[in-house]
């Protein structure tokens, strides 16, 4: 993802450094580096989420571990709607604020 952002950059960019002069380190913070993440943000944005979705939610329960207890609380309790409900509505309320912090970055950055 990094990589097609730098390459996203058009080539006249970096000829406008090197016509300017611009040492390398300016050239990567001043012009390339922020046109790349502008680029590279909404598929951050999907990893991020996608991550949060397949790692320890909150470093000890899972997704699948969720479902799993909700299913087994679910069967012992004939309760399979409240059960998964609940589920879900912890799953949202722990990744809502993702989805808005990512939004918010790409309505700043201009997407």
């Amino acid at each position: 993802v990094y990589r097609a952002g730098i390459d996203g950059v058009p080539k006249g960019q970096w000829e406008a450094c090197r016509a300017l002069s611009l040492p390398p380190r300016r050239t990567w913070q001043a012009v390339i580096l922020p046109q790349a993440v502008r680029n590279v943000l909404p598929a951050l944005g999907n990893y991020a989420i996608s991550m949060f979705k397949e790692t320890p939610f909150l470093a000890v329960i899972t997704v699948q571990e969720m479902v799993f207890e909700a299913r087994k609380y679910g069967t012992d309790h004939f309760a399979y709607t409240e059960v998964f409900t609940l589920a879900g509505l912890i799953f949202l309320v722990a990744s809502y604020p993702t989805s808005l912090l990512m939004r918010k970055l790409e309505k700043r950055l201009g997407h």
